[in-house]
């Protein structure tokens, strides 16, 4: 296939909530672009899952959608298609890839039990070792043992096949049952030093190598689009597709981020960041990825309690659903005026437990210093600032293991906030510079698949070409306030009040009536 400098690259975003189809040219713009949304569920506490074939309904109606606004001529630029997507969420099958159950998407967190029976039985630093994460309820691994053990246990006693949202995507575009080494990774089950699935973990997991996807490198081939996926899709049959990454690791190529000294961080509903590592190396800093970039790794930190805490303040102040946007922005204006530390408030956003460096899934958000004088705006600045405040926290942690980062690159929803940037500069004492798309994670695929198609001579050259970099917040007076805040009292509080919430956690668990 020739690819002239009218080649488009079609990036598809399956993410939690919706799916993007956007079509980029050679210099990172984007040219054309469908969406569509993807229902979630919350059946019980803890409970999240999707249909599985809502993400390729999803990616049906997103990328008809690009390829309507291209027109027909323009819909025949499509040079090659990767995939990106939500991570961590994974469906079980049968051999034709026909869910057998929910998919479970990766914010459920019933599988604190089987994340201390593995630990227990393996130990927590092997599972490390093995995988790059250290054991929590994060990776799918912990979240498949409840599924078969206590969801649904007759799936135990049938062959089944374990597809990640690239996998399941993958297998109805081309028709082969492949994914992405760096979307596999994330559910736990990848041997990431020798970049294949771990027999060990597999045989802890209770599946064999046959219930699992093919594994290819990121901007491999993996096949090309089929003539019943072209007709739903609205675009070509053969198209080639290259294998993708989950959306962290594509966020970070989205937005340049290739080599030493620069930190992506994506302000979205969890705040997620990382450097590329050319080596191997595990820490409770960091869980460690497999970069977008083959060969090498992305360490990487992960706070769940991203702009989803920033939607509760809105709701807790009786914001509904189609006011959100505009309390939270009334909220912004009216804590720009407060001064560092929101007048003695201070927010430790663990909403959903704690990653790194921690590692508590029974950790909760912490707010010290009310008092009768502050209001919703101060707990909106002590939001941004808390979060601002955790990242100063993660990206230490970083630093010690990669070498100084100089920049950090940002994105997603919370990156269009002055405010907030300003705040992370002034925290971190860094320059904190907006990606020049804020579509990198779609980008992120765009350039997998131009560096694929053979657009560029390789995929860091390709990142060069197609990304850009946008305003720069530099750090200013305030972060000598900021200093005093996160060594004097933010650093402390987790660690000084982590005794009691454990008692508080089992003191408020539900207890089955006696005599039942």
């Amino acid at each position: 296939m020739i690819v002239g400098d009218d080649a488009l690259f079609l990036g598809i975003d399956c993410s939690t909530t919706a799916c993007k189809a956007i079509a980029w040219d050679r210099a990172g713009r984007a040219v054309a672009e469908g969406r569509a949304p993807i229902p979630l569920s919350n059946p019980a506490p803890d409970a999240w899952e999707q249909d599985a074939r809502g993400w390729w309904d999803a990616m049906v109606v997103a990328t008809r959608a690009a390829a309507r606004a291209l027109g027909d001529e323009g819909a025949r630029r499509i040079r090659a298609v990767t995939i990106t997507h939500q991570r961590e969420t994974f469906v079980l099958t049968d051999e034709r890839g026909e869910p057998l159950h929910p998919a479970l998407v990766w914010m459920d967190a019933r599988c604190r039990a089987e994340v201390a029976a593995l630990a227990a039985k393996v130990g927590q630093a092997r599972l490390h070792e093995i995988s790059g994460k250290f054991p929590c309820t994060t990776p799918s691994l912990y979240k498949l043992l409840h599924l078969r053990d206590r969801i649904a246990p007759e799936l135990a006693a049938r062959p089944v096949r374990m597809l990640d949202v690239h996998a399941f995507l993958a297998l109805r575009l081309t028709g082969r049952l492949v994914t992405s080494v760096a979307s596999a990774d994330p559910t736990g089950l990848v041997d990431m030093a020798a970049r294949r699935f771990s027999p060990e973990i597999l045989e802890w997991a209770g599946l064999s190598a046959a219930e699992v996807p093919e594994l290819a490198e990121p901007g491999e081939r993996i096949g090309e689009v089929g003539s019943e996926a072209a007709a739903a899709l609205g675009i070509e049959a053969g198209i080639p597709v290259f294998a993708g990454a989950g959306d962290g690791q594509a966020a970070a190529l989205g937005a340049g981020v290739v080599g030493p000294g620069l930190m992506y961080l994506n302000l979205g509903t969890a705040i997620v960041s990382g450097v590329i590592s050319r080596e191997y190396r595990t820490d409770r800093a960091f869980r460690t990825m497999m970069a977008a970039t083959p060969g090498a790794f992305l360490l990487e930190t992960d706070l769940k309690g991203g702009t989803f805490t920033l939607t509760w303040l809105a709701r807790l102040v009786g914001a509904d659903d189609e006011g959100t946007s505009a309390k939270l922005a009334a909220l912004e204006r009216e804590s720009a005026s407060l001064p560092p530390g929101a007048e003695g408030l201070v927010l430790v956003p663990y909403f959903h437990g704690v990653m790194n460096p921690y590692w508590d899934d029974a950790a909760t958000g912490i707010l010290l210093g009310l008092s009768g004088g502050q209001g919703p705006a101060h707990l909106y600045r002590a939001i941004i600032e808390g979060i601002a405040l955790e990242q100063r926290l993660h990206t230490g942690g970083v630093e010690k293991a990669s070498g100084p980062i100089e920049e950090l690159r940002v994105m997603g929803g919370g990156s269009r906030s002055a405010l907030w940037c300003q705040i992370l500069a002034d925290v971190l004492d860094k320059p904190i510079t907006r990606a020049g798309s804020s579509e990198a994670t779609s980008l992120g695929a765009g350039i997998l698949a131009a560096a694929g198609v053979g657009a560029f001579a390789g995929i860091e050259e390709a990142a060069a070409a197609m990304t850009s970099r946008g305003q720069v917040f530099v750090p200013g007076e305030r972060r000598v306030v900021y200093d005093r805040l996160y060594h004097e009292v933010y650093v402390g509080l987790y660690p000084a009040l982590a005794g009691a919430m454990g008692r508080l956690a089992e003191i408020s668990r539900p207890t089955p009536p006696e005599n039942s």
